[in-house]
């Protein structure tokens, strides 16, 4: 085959392609993509009412207007030291006073520039992930011990400080905490 089809054929090729990549992106933005319910969602994913959140008087975010890591929190990077540090911790500051709930207590929080946490949603399930209400005492000290300053680091990017978004679930047998999620 002679050089000129080749590049003819190439050049064919690449219009056919971006025709068609332009019309896909079109359709998407004029036809198929969802349209957003401002009204019912005016919020993004991760939100967290600050004003009915709990400990939202003790410290202040840099930046309400941005949030990092809404979408699955900070995880690994968020812990002070390590995750297994964290564990440690709780599980030596965690004192069962006869509690014999089952289930999961879930925090969603804020942590601030200044690596303090707040901001605190409190999801209380049972082992069956229905919405339930555990004992209160145990959600009241598993708070206390998640909200210390000492186990959230200080989160940088590109050179700043930034406000961020965590989750911690606790699952927990007959009061005993079994495991600490993420």
């Amino acid at each position: 085959m002679k050089k000129w089809v080749k590049i003819l054929l190439w050049i064919l090729v690449t219009v056919i392609l971006a025709t068609v990549c332009f019309f896909g992106y079109s359709y998407y933005n004029y036809v198929g993509k969802f349209p957003e319910d401002k009204k019912k969602y005016p919020h993004y994913i991760g939100y967290i009412t600050q004003e009915k959140a709990l400990l939202n008087d003790i410290n202040k975010l840099c930046d309400k207007e941005r949030i990092y890591f809404t979408y699955n929190g900070a995880a690994f990077r968020a812990f002070e030291v390590n995750k297994k540090y964290f564990r440690e911790t709780i599980l030596a500051e965690y004192q069962n006073k006869g509690y014999t709930d089952s289930g999961y207590l879930n925090f969603r929080f804020l942590v601030n520039c200044e690596g303090k946490p707040g901001w605190f949603e409190i999801i209380q399930m049972n082992l069956d992930l229905e919405v339930t209400e555990l004992n209160s005492e145990m959600v009241n000290q598993l708070l206390k011990l998640t909200s210390k300053p000492k186990h959230w680091a200080n989160l940088n990017y590109e050179g700043k400080p930034i406000d961020y978004y965590m989750y911690i679930s606790y699952r927990i047998e007959n009061g005993n905490i079994v495991e600490i999620l993420p």
